[in-house]
């Protein structure tokens, strides 16, 4: 059976691709100052789609590396509905959050 870690490790790694095949990945990392935010999802410094990539999946890779305890809730699907809604190739990107933010909200179970 898998542990949390390891199953968190698979939706993240499904999130990645997700994000990938929709041409969403950004190559380059972002300038020293994207990380000085002050709104939710970082909106006054960089695309959604960058929070994801940079901040969210880092701090899940991170949960991960550090053996940490993963939040309680997620919502990130709701803000990627409301940020993707016109995008089609993004279906897979809101499928995958969908399953993350299930998994957290039922306990994470293994």
């Amino acid at each position: 059976m898998a542990t949390e870690y390891e199953i968190a490790a698979q939706w993240a790694n499904r999130i990645e691709e997700a994000l990938r095949d929709a041409g969403m990945w950004q190559g380059t990392p972002l300038p020293d100052e994207a990380y000085d935010f002050k709104q939710a999802f970082a909106m006054d410094t960089m695309a959604f789609s960058q929070w994801l990539q940079f901040i969210f999946l880092g701090r899940i890779r991170s949960i991960i590396a550090e053996g940490g305890t993963f939040p309680t809730r997620s919502e990130v699907a709701a803000q990627a509905v409301r940020e993707f809604d016109t995008v089609p190739q993004a279906s897979d990107v809101l499928s995958a959050l969908s399953g993350f933010d299930d998994w957290i909200n039922r306990g994470r179970p293994v």
